[in-house]
């Protein structure tokens, strides 16, 4: 029996029947700044980590086949995609200006702190399940320009983008 086989759209908008295991992030590692504000925000961080981890689809052009490690890093206002081997070998960097992210960051930071807030005030589970609701929404709008802004660069999956979105959030609030 082979390996077990997906169907993806690939980086060039086609259907790719891949490997599971090839175009894939097995590792991600961010740019360890300083801690994140609240204990609800690594929790945060933390799951969309673990779900990544779990499934994701992740294919960079003009790189050799997974799987990948990823390491993230702010530098300079820029976004950096420090993609590697398992084993830390360097493949590709792909440096994104974050600028069209922030208002995104912003607003996702305030809803998380409402959220936060909301939950330590023991409000009713209604306006708990709004806020959340919000939360979606922004993940969602972040996960759609992470990938027009990796487009042809890097094929993801709208879940793959939508946790990364959230650890790109993770990282700017660490400044």
């Amino acid at each position: 029996m082979g390996p077990i086989r997906s169907r993806s759209l690939s980086r060039r908008g086609r259907i790719a029947d891949v490997p599971m295991s090839a175009q894939r992030l097995v590792r991600i590692e961010l740019d360890e700044c300083a801690d994140l504000p609240s204990a609800y925000a690594e929790a945060d961080r933390a799951q969309a980590v673990k779900d990544l981890l779990a499934g994701n689809y992740f294919d960079p052009a003009d790189v050799a086949p997974g799987p990948y490690a990823l390491h993230l890093a702010l530098r300079d206002g820029r976004l950096v995609f420090d993609i590697r081997t398992p084993d830390d070998t360097p493949l590709h960097a792909l440096v994104l200006a974050l600028g069209p992210f922030r208002r995104l960051i912003k607003d996702y930071a305030m809803v998380v702190s409402s959220h936060e807030q909301a939950v330590q005030e023991g409000a009713q589970e209604a306006r708990i399940q709004a806020i959340d609701m919000g939360r979606r929404g922004l993940h969602n709008e972040g996960a759609e320009l992470l990938c027009e802004r990796l487009e042809g660069r890097i094929g993801l999956d709208f879940e793959t983008a939508r946790r990364l979105f959230t650890l790109v959030c993770a990282l700017h609030q660490r400044i």
